[in-house]
C-alpha cells in the first residue's frame, strides 16, 4: 500500500536537506562521538575496534531521524549545531590528551 501523498514532503529542497543531514551529518556526528570516546575512555584501542559495529548502528539511527521532521532545514540546522558542539568538545579533550604532543 503506497504512502498517502498529503504526508509526503513536496519540496525538493526539504528532501535534499533531509538526505544530506541524514547521510553526511549522521556520519560526522557518529565519527565525532567515537573519537571523543576514544580520547576520554581508558580503553581506546578496544573502542576503536568495536567502533566499526557501533558506528554503523548509530549512523543508521541518525540517518532515520531527519525524516521525522516536517522541515528539512530544521533537521539540517540541528545536525550542524550538534556537529559544532561535538567538535568543540573534541578539540578541548584533545588538548588535554597526554598522548598528543
Amino acid at each position: 500500500m503506497p504512502a498517502n501523498r498529503k504526508y509526503l514532503t513536496t519540496s525538493p529542497w526539504h528532501k535534499g536537506a533531509k538526505i544530506v543531514s541524514g547521510i553526511l551529518g549522521g556520519y560526522i556526528i557518529t565519527a565525532l562521538l567515537h573519537m571523543i570516546a576514544a580520547l576520554v575512555l581508558p580503553f581506546h584501542k578496544e573502542i576503536l575496534i568495536t567502533s566499526i559495529f557501533t558506528m554503523f548502528i548509530i549512523w543508521g539511527a541518525l540517518l532515520i531521524i531527519p525524516f521525522l521532521f516536517k522541515n528539512g532545514f530544521k533537521s539540517l540546522l540541528l545536525y550542524i549545531l550538534v556537529i559544532v558542539l561535538l567538535y568543540v568538545v573534541f578539540t578541548l579533550v584533545q588538548k588535554e590528551n597526554p598522548f598528543v604532543s
